[in-house]
């Protein structure tokens, strides 16, 4: 079909996917004030980011055939795999329900379509464990029908479209009127709104037909900052989201997925398909979601979203400046929410199972777990969309970025989340950094800590961007273990060397060089001659060069954990910046009974 036409009677597979290009587009383009006016169902100001992950899924879909029926499928499980957040998984619900009531059409009417539409709106209401009205699926739901009064006596999308569009401006400004939270605040619900705005784009395209412009606008574009809108208190802190792959055989109903979890949280939305399901639900519990939905099939994505942290940032951020890291630093909870930290959690797994280090999985469950396993488990770095999704959402709320990662030479962690920055960076014109710490564990937290205390002390992004190299060369690791079988089994140490070292009872100390890599230091028959070992480096160390601060990491081994403390108390005066558990991640490579010790000298 030439959709550069002044009328067009019957919709086929590429108008509908460019179309879809078109209102994603204008997703892209406001994002930042979606995310602004994002007051309900909790004030965590990323519906905007949410919506945009949903539609870049979507435009990032292979094109389309002219056959409705296939495109239409492509389009809904994109969206459902890119979903995120409420409004983005019922979106993806309601796109699902279209493409599922499609029969085997290569081309539809205005009268098929506005009978499909009616039918879409079902699936999205049965999603959603408790509809509120004078939200998206209101405004979803009066478009649908307003669609459906027009068909009689209009049979022209381009003009179907356009006064359709109308309709549902009228609904997003009378939501205002609907929810308490948004009469207070003076909004519109943010879901709608980016439904509306997702509309706008697709109207005109149809209108205007400009391909080309569609094909050029495949990226995400994040505007100025718009004012903060006051926000509500938030009863759940995390935003807990999973897709899982399902066994069609087993025919797991959404309801009895919806009725498993419904203790755990509110603001619950179940959406999918026989073959995929995503699940989306506000939680103090991730970990237990989790483990229940496993029950059901094989969990292929997971997100928690913290949505206090998100609340505090959109209305109270601290600094100009964000601090990113990765869940290996090992730095306490507390620490992350008195500086603001934003931590992109790496992956447990256990077989096809997996889990969000410290998020889904904790080090007291990982380590109960580690030996009953079947299989060694083994780690996986964040994706690239996990950063790209954490920038884009940063990006609009902090004037700079910079983040600090994990050595580059032990995972791939920094080189994700450096190509994602460049991306965000260069659409939003936000200056962002990525660092390679060329430490782990509590090393890496206390470099990430220095920063966050030189940006408290009114330090510039450029300042701490050139102090980070700095403050890696004077942070000494020490990593002092119980046995060297777990070393063999993640890798680190070779089967011929961990046979040796088995027979021989050696207790390896590991330390991280310069380059970013381990290598050992001493090999001591005992763990109290591997203690000593460190003490008397530290000692040595300490004789020339003033210690700034020191950290400490520990995996099951709190005894060790407290006679360094004691010790370094001795040496320099000070107590730890922070004391630990280790990460699932650390104690994947190395295992249970290990200790870290980590000291930054002053320059």
């Amino acid at each position: 079909m030439n959709t550069s036409t002044k009328s067009i009677t019957e919709l086929d597979g590429k108008t509908l996917y460019y179309s879809f290009l078109a209102g994603a587009q204008k997703i892209f383009e406001n994002q930042v004030l979606i995310n602004k006016i994002n007051v309900f169902p909790v004030a965590d100001a990323d519906t905007g980011t949410n919506l945009a992950s949903t539609m870049r899924s979507i435009v990032e879909s292979p094109i389309p055939t002219s056959d409705l029926k296939t495109t239409a499928a492509a389009l809904a499980d994109a969206a459902l795999t890119g979903a995120r957040g409420n409004s983005g998984i019922i979106f993806a619900q309601f796109i699902y329900g279209f493409s599922n009531e499609i029969q085997k059409h290569e081309v539809v009417s205005v009268d098929t379509f506005a009978e499909i539409i009616k039918k879409a709106v079902t699936y999205a209401y049965e999603a959603i464990a408790n509809p509120v009205e004078g939200t998206m699926i209101t405004v979803i739901r009066e478009w649908a029908e307003f669609i459906y009064i027009l068909k009689d006596s209009i049979k022209d999308f381009i003009e179907l479209l356009a006064q359709a569009y109308v309709k549902a401006l009228e609904s997003l400004q009378a939501t205002t009127g609907k929810l308490e939270i948004l009469a207070k605040s003076k909004v519109v619900d943010a879901g709608a709104k980016g439904f509306v705005v997702f509309l706008q784009g697709m109207v005109e395209f149809v209108k205007a037909g400009e391909l080309r412009k569609m094909l050029a606008g495949r990226e995400t574009v994040v505007i100025a900052d718009s004012e903060v809108v006051s926000h509500e208190i938030i009863t759940y802190r995390y935003c807990t989201e999973a897709m899982m792959m399902l066994d069609e055989k087993k025919k797991v109903e959404l309801q009895q997925v919806r009725k498993s979890i419904a203790h755990l949280g509110d603001s619950m939305v179940v959406a999918g398909s026989p073959k995929k399901m995503r699940v989306h639900i506000h939680s103090d519990h991730p970990a237990k979601v989790m483990s229940t939905l496993s029950k059901y099939g094989n969990i292929s994505f997971q997100k928690v979203d913290d949505m206090i942290m998100q609340h505090e940032i959109s209305s109270n951020a601290k600094y100009p400046v964000a601090l990113v890291t990765d869940s290996t630093c090992d730095i306490p909870s507390e620490l992350i929410e008195k500086y603001q930290l934003h931590v992109v959690p790496l992956s447990v797994h256990f077989g096809e199972t997996y889990f969000l280090d410290r998020l889904t999985i904790h080090p007291e469950q990982f380590y109960s777990m580690i030996d009953k396993a079947k299989d060694y488990p083994s780690t996986a770095q964040p994706a690239y969309k996990d950063f790209f999704n954490k920038y884009s959402y940063l990006a609009s709320h902090y004037e700079s970025i910079i983040g600090i990662h994990i050595s580059a030479a032990m995972s791939g962690t920094w080189s994700n989340s450096k190509k994602a920055s460049h991306s965000v960076s260069e659409h939003s014109g936000k200056k962002i950094n990525v660092l390679n710490s060329r430490r782990l564990s509590s090393g890496l937290g206390l470099i990430v800590l220095r920063a966050a205390r030189e940006i408290e002390n009114g330090a510039t992004h450029d300042e701490i961007v050139n102090k980070i190299d700095t403050w890696s060369d004077n942070t000494k690791m020490f990593v002092s273990s119980k046995t060297i079988k777990y070393m063999v089994k993640s890798g680190r140490v070779s089967h011929t060397k961990g046979f040796i070292g088995s027979l021989l009872n050696l207790k390896p100390i590991v330390t991280v060089n310069n380059q970013g890599k381990t290598e050992t230091f001493g090999k001591p028959f005992t763990e109290r001659s591997s203690m000593q070992l460190i003490l008397a480096k530290v000692q040595n160390m300490a004789s020339s060069k003033k210690i700034w601060g020191y950290s400490i990491s520990h995996a099951r081994n709190i005894s060790t954990a407290n006679w360094f403390v004691e010790r370094m108390k001795e040496i320099c005066g000070l107590n730890p910046e922070f004391f630990n558990d280790a990460s699932p991640v650390l104690g994947v490579n190395v295992g249970p009974g290990v200790v870290a010790l980590s000291i930054m000298f002053e320059d």
